[in-house]
């Protein structure tokens, strides 16, 4: 779903203020800036005495000064787009490499009883560390590799009980979740697609009410209130099942998801925020492309059941 961490921090929000360290004068802090070794020390008969008189030293740091490119947010220790994407490909390092683990033993016949108890405590692992993620005032990058270990437990081996019993569904949900993300940074970077305002506060209204769906039907199918695979998404409406209504909307809201999560993004490069903010950008992009590929997963194999 939408990063709560941006939701939450005013860095990131509309309106916000950006979290930068400054000089007593106000002025933003440069690397290797020390307090109380900028001022000026000597004395104003001094100053006087070599006003107009400049060393052959002074006039070369002056030729470097002019030469040298202008600092840039690399430069400045601040977040960039790079920074950002660096540690979302290191998130989904993770998730891939664990997911593969898993994958292996929930597929095998021996092992397959330990691959559901691993996706199940992956699952648990995942809910409880994005919740503590979201709630941090500083994003941690170890929580938030440990967060993606924990998908990729659950992720690898839902992935492959899925392969399994539909071949090639995997490929997919995966081509699948890049289409949806490719169309939606086409849409935010060259039609200018955003989501703001009363339809932002609809989107996160409609994301809490299927968050509390989804926990709702976790737990019915878990105490055996409801046998259908699915649970309530097994539910017949005039003939459709009701999972593909409910998947068709949540694709919908993972994607202008997204759009909200490029333009948090965009906001926090654009106010310099601290390169450690871009971990709170790489955690929300993972969150939501991970719920895209679920939702889309599972919407192949509802349709796919019912052939």
């Amino acid at each position: 779903m939408s990063n709560p961490y941006f939701d939450r921090s005013p860095a990131f929000k509309e309106g916000g203020t950006a979290v930068v360290e400054r000089t007593p004068h106000g002025y933003p802090t440069m690397p290797g800036y020390e307090p109380g070794r900028g001022g000026q020390t000597a004395t104003s008969g001094q100053q006087a005495a070599r006003y107009g008189q400049v060393s052959p030293q002074q006039v070369a740091g002056l030729e470097q000064q002019y030469a040298a490119p202008s600092a840039v947010n690399v430069d400045r220790g601040r977040m960039t787009y790079d920074d950002v994407i660096m540690r979302t490909a290191a998130m989904f390092g993770v998730i891939v490499a664990v997911g593969a683990l898993t994958w292996n033993l929930a597929t095998s016949p021996a092992t397959s009883g330990i691959g559901m108890m691993v996706m199940m405590a992956g699952a648990i692992g995942a809910l409880v560390l994005g919740l503590v993620n979201s709630f941090k005032r500083e994003p941690s990058p170890v929580l938030i590799l440990a967060y993606a270990a924990c998908e990729g437990a659950m992720l690898g081996a839902f992935s492959g009980v899925m392969e399994l019993a539909y071949p090639g569904i995997v490929l997919q949900a995966v081509l699948g979740t890049l289409a949806v993300f490719a169309v939606m940074l086409a849409a935010y970077k060259v039609a200018g697609f955003r989501v703001s305002g009363k339809a932002a506060r609809i989107l996160l209204l409609a994301m809490g009410g299927y968050l509390i769906f989804s926990l709702v039907n976790f737990l019915l199918m878990v105490t055996g209130v409801v046998s259908d695979p699915w649970g309530l998404r097994g539910v017949t409406v005039a003939g459709i099942p009701l999972g593909l209504v409910i998947g068709a909307l949540a694709v919908v809201m993972a994607a202008f998801s997204l759009a909200m999560d490029f333009e948090s993004i965009q906001r926090g490069v654009e106010r310099g925020l601290p390169t450690r903010y871009a971990w709170a950008g790489a955690f929300g992009l993972t969150v939501t492309l991970v719920w895209l590929y679920v939702e889309i997963l599972r919407i192949l194999a509802i349709l796919r059941g019912d052939d």
